[in-house]
């Protein structure tokens, strides 16, 4: 089973991130998903969790997760050294929004925020994130399913730049 577990604050779209996941794991991939949030105080600005999980069987487990194999970052100020505790295995990876270089063999950064200003005029990078994610998780999720997961989702203006935004992000992880 892998685990994603997705951190951003109100308004920058990390559950639409994880919704889109569990929406080309489920429809597009056949396999089975959850895509949930968590909220604290409902505003914009607030620290909000995203949570998946993707097997090939069934999942009766709806508890909030604390091991992941990934753990994405749409924000760089809610990141804390001590969630590398929170990887599962040597696998497991972190992957983060921000203009810094990764620090650390575990960690993978993109300046997701730049790429969506320059493909969508907005800096809301959950779609990039999503691209960025899938090119490490390949084995939970493929390129294709997630690209019909934005088509499906959105109308076709905003899908035709969120996959733009999608497959620079994926190339990047690529190339990594």
């Amino acid at each position: 089973m892998f685990e994603i577990r997705w951190h951003g604050r109100g308004g920058q779209g990390s559950f639409t991130g994880a919704k889109l996941l569990g929406v080309a794991a489920s429809i597009y991939d056949q396999q089975y998903a959850q895509a949930f949030p968590s909220f604290g105080p409902e505003r914009r600005g607030a620290p909000v969790l995203g949570f998946n999980r993707i097997d090939s069987k069934k999942i009766t487990d709806r508890s909030e997760i604390d091991t992941c194999d990934y753990i994405v970052y749409l924000d760089d100020t809610l990141y804390d050294d001590v969630v590398l505790n929170d990887l599962k295995n040597n696998d497991a990876m972190i992957l983060i929004n921000t203009q810094k270089e990764s620090w650390h063999d575990r960690i993978k950064c993109i300046d997701a925020t730049q790429i969506a200003l320059e493909t969508l005029g907005l800096p809301i990078a959950n779609t990039v994130m999503l691209g960025f994610l899938a090119s490490f998780a390949s084995n939970a999720v493929t390129k294709e399913a997630c690209i019909e997961a934005i088509r499906s989702s959105m109308k076709p203006s905003q899908a035709d730049k969120n996959i733009k935004a999608f497959e620079i992000a994926f190339d990047k992880g690529g190339n990594l």
